[in-house]
């Protein structure tokens, strides 16, 4: 089996993110032709994508701690969460080749017909298992605290089955601890324009900017001057990824003022959006893939489906969007990269993916997002062990402690993440604790019942939401942090 086949196979990396954990600073370019900069593949080869189905651990085959067999494995140190991580390669259809490719992919050290060190494990997560692409990474540490943490990073994100070590066993109360902060809901920040700067749009020439990834500020401005990039890495978490280096450092393009007048307009738009976080110098360990500060042309940093993202022929909408109206005048409906004329970005773009020779259909039917994506797509099942709404109104949930609970109409969207994805057509009620409150458990609330130290969402606050009718099924949908759920279900209320 090729490298290329094994790739297909092969689901994502292990990813333990706050938010969109998934939601990783580098993803939303779609970086890396086939790797992402850690060697998850998001956008890969030849129209790879993630497949996890965002599950709470179904079954995924035979797993064990001691594999009779293993092609090889695979030590490197897990961009997310900066800890040693080990792979090993027990599906039948790996090759001496294929694990050497995968694991350059991952920064790491291969050893072919190998296993990885049984020292200090917590645990492992077994992807793919009982097929030929089984793979089984290794997690290793000495914090029993966060086993919890690594089950769901494995079972929700990475579509695998937890096998936990005796450190593991019974531990984590699903706190939501983690190596990530809590995600910070979004917020319009309302400022005087920095001296020497024209007078904004807003009420007494103030400058408004959505704090949030997909936020701008006004064209002209820079998004840093006027938002928090410490908000946006909380929301999307932030890694080093190197950029492209592929393409020659001189570009006779650079020589007509037409085209560096486009590159400029460019490199503007997104200095005044929420993705200069991540791709420029303000990132704090350097960007992640491309970057508008590279000497030359910068566009060269990208690799092809990062192109192909911004062009919008990767299917970003996973991301989540402000309406251009309320994001001053900044829209990511067409393109990946948010702008006030998403015609001449989409131009710009296809340009040069044209310049480098490569088509649309190439990219077709590419997702942007991974889990993201996936859990939008998530089928929730029949609630199980009492979870749902009793009859008196106690909201029962499995999975640990919370900051979101939901309560749906049967049928309605999976919410995922803000700005426009998070409260779906159909939510009855839901319930937010502030990012530095503390969590809630099951049990500990009453539909329609405001706990101390959370918000209602909704309805309005204040608002009561529309009662329950016996006999109707509702979606339960629980979650630990924003994209991270602990419980999906069907429950049939019978009060």
């Amino acid at each position: 089996m090729s490298s290329t086949d094994m790739r297909r196979l092969r689901r994502l990396s292990l990813i333990l993110p706050t938010a969109l954990l998934a939601q990783g600073c580098v993803a939303d370019d779609g970086a890396g032709d086939g790797e992402s900069g850690d060697g998850t593949e998001e956008v890969g080869d030849e129209g790879d994508s993630f497949d996890d189905d965002g599950g709470e651990g179904e079954e995924s085959g035979e797993t064990g701690s001691e594999p009779e067999s293993s092609a090889g494995s695979c030590d490197y140190v897990s961009v997310f969460t900066q800890s040693a991580e080990c792979r090993e390669y027990t599906g039948s259809g790996w090759t001496g080749e294929a694990v050497v490719d995968d694991c350059a992919a991952l920064y790491g050290v291969s050893a072919l017909d190998a296993f990885c060190s049984t020292q200090d494990v917590l645990g492992r997560c077994v992807t793919d298992g009982g097929t030929p692409g089984e793979v089984k990474t290794v997690i290793y540490g000495f914090d029993a605290d966060s086993c919890e943490v690594q089950a769901v990073g494995c079972e929700t994100f990475g579509g695998g089955e937890w096998v936990p070590e005796p450190i593991c066993d019974g531990t984590g109360n699903g706190g939501g601890g983690g190596p990530f902060p809590t995600f910070t809901q979004p917020t319009l920040e309302c400022v005087d324009p920095l001296p020497g700067e024209a007078p904004g749009t807003s009420a007494d020439g103030q400058v408004c900017t959505w704090q949030m990834i997909g936020g701008a500020t006004e064209p002209g401005r820079q998004f840093e001057d006027y938002a928090s990039c410490e908000v946006v890495y909380t929301q999307r978490p932030y890694y080093y990824a190197p950029p492209n280096t592929a393409e020659p450092a001189e570009d006779p393009r650079m020589e007509d003022p037409t085209y560096v007048a486009e590159l400029d307009w460019v490199k503007e738009q997104v200095e005044a959006s929420g993705c200069v976080c991540c791709h420029s110098d303000v990132a704090p360990d350097g960007p992640g893939n491309w970057t508008v500060d590279a000497l030359g042309n910068w566009t060269d940093t990208f690799y092809d489906s990062g192109l192909a993202f911004a062009a919008g022929w990767i299917d970003s909408s996973a991301f989540g969007a402000y309406p251009a109206e309320d994001n001053n005048g900044f829209d990511r409906d067409l393109v990946g990269i948010p702008s006030t004329d998403p015609e001449r970005m989409l131009a710009f773009f296809e340009a040069e993916l044209a310049h480098r020779g490569r088509t649309k259909d190439e990219f077709e039917g590419q997702f942007a997002g991974g889990p993201l994506h996936t859990q939008r797509l998530y089928e929730p099942t029949a609630c199980e062990g009492g979870e749902g709404v009793d009859a008196d109104g106690t909201v029962k949930w499995g999975g640990g402690l919370a900051r979101y609970v939901y309560v749906l109409e049967a049928g309605s969207e999976n919410p995922t993440v803000p700005p426009n994805l998070d409260l779906p057509e159909g939510t009855v009620w839901r319930v937010d604790v502030p990012e530095a409150g503390d969590p809630i458990g099951s049990g500990t609330v009453s539909f329609g019942e405001v706990p101390a130290g959370t918000s209602q969402r909704f309805p309005a606050e204040g608002a009561a939401p529309a009662a329950l009718v016996p006999g109707e099924d509702y979606y339960l949908y629980v979650s630990r942090d924003v994209i991270q759920p602990i419980t999906r279900c069907i429950f049939t209320y019978q009060g």
